[in-house]
């Protein structure tokens, strides 16, 4: 399975984040174009121990469950997925200074280290858990706008 530790993988991600533009449209969802990168910065930001955001009651009932699901195959991460009420966009933004920000974090994983890291809705998650789920994560909103 494709992870965010690998340099190859990195690549990949950050040439197809480069062929978006702000006005691609979603195949699925609410969100446009800056408001996927705005998302996933905040994501990044949280793997990265930049953010923290509060656990979820449902999570810690169906959490780790749902990491497993997530992460037994190499297939995309379903369409239309709940996403935690604290990483919801709106609004608008400057889509060049998003885009280069997630760029710059995700090329930040190649000096990883937050060993304690808890999800907020997965809970606790190993290293190579999170290697998988941010590379499935990236992929899947980049698919959502067609790259």
């Amino acid at each position: 399975m494709k992870t965010i530790f690998d340099a190859k993988t990195v690549t990949e991600l950050v040439n197809r984040i480069n062929s978006l533009q702000a006005t691609s449209k979603a195949q699925w969802g609410k969100m446009d174009a800056y408001q996927m990168l705005k998302h996933c910065t905040l994501s990044e930001e949280m793997f990265l121990g930049k953010k923290l955001y509060k656990r979820l009651f449902i999570g810690k009932l169906f959490g780790g469950m749902a990491l497993k699901s997530i992460l037994k195959n190499e297939s995309p991460i379903k369409k239309n997925q709940p996403t935690h009420p604290e990483m919801k966009v709106t609004g608008k933004g400057n889509f060049e200074n998003e885009r280069i920000k997630w760029i710059e974090l995700l090329q930040a994983y190649a000096t990883f280290s937050n060993p304690k890291f808890l999800h907020p809705f997965f809970g606790k998650m190993t290293t190579e858990q999170i290697g998988n789920y941010v590379y499935k994560h990236t992929d899947h909103h980049l698919r959502q706008f067609g790259h």
